[in-house]
């Protein structure tokens, strides 16, 4: 079986690669999407649509650009990944759980025990909650599992 799998949140580690390789590994057939992870391209997303003075228009308008990859991605995929990191609030990621929830899409949330709390109606609606990469593997590899 072949699956696509979103991976949300957090861009300052490299947790994406590491899922991607222990998936290589397994020898999963996955197909991995995310969000643009350049901080500086995703907040000029919109630059093209015009130059704007004013942050909050500029975020609004790159916002909006980078939905149209962000919704299709979910959209598309068969599970989605959320990650929150340690060190930034990741809304996009809260977004993003909340936009799974909302079309019934699996997710599981990846996280540290420190933000259960925070995150507990995030966490209500996942699939699963895993607090490492290696948890996340090892769901991926039971279920894509013959």
């Amino acid at each position: 079986m072949s699956f696509t799998v979103y991976l949300s949140g957090e861009i300052h580690t490299d947790w994406r690669d590491e899922i991607k390789r222990g998936a290589e590994d397994a020898g999963l057939d996955v197909v991995f999407t995310s969000a643009v992870t350049d901080h500086d391209a995703s907040d000029a997303a919109g630059d093209c649509l015009g130059a704007e003075p004013n942050a909050f228009w500029r975020d609004h308008k790159s916002s909006k650009v980078n939905a149209i990859r962000t919704k299709t991605l979910i959209q598309q995929a068969d599970l989605v990944v959320v990650r929150f990191g340690d060190k930034y609030k990741q809304w996009n990621a809260a977004f993003d759980a909340g936009y799974c929830a909302a079309l019934d899409k699996p997710y599981v949330t990846l996280h540290g025990e420190d933000i259960v709390h925070p995150l507990k109606e995030v966490d209500a609606a996942a699939m699963a909650w895993a607090t490492t990469i290696e948890q996340v593997v090892e769901i991926l590899k039971y279920v894509l599992r013959d």
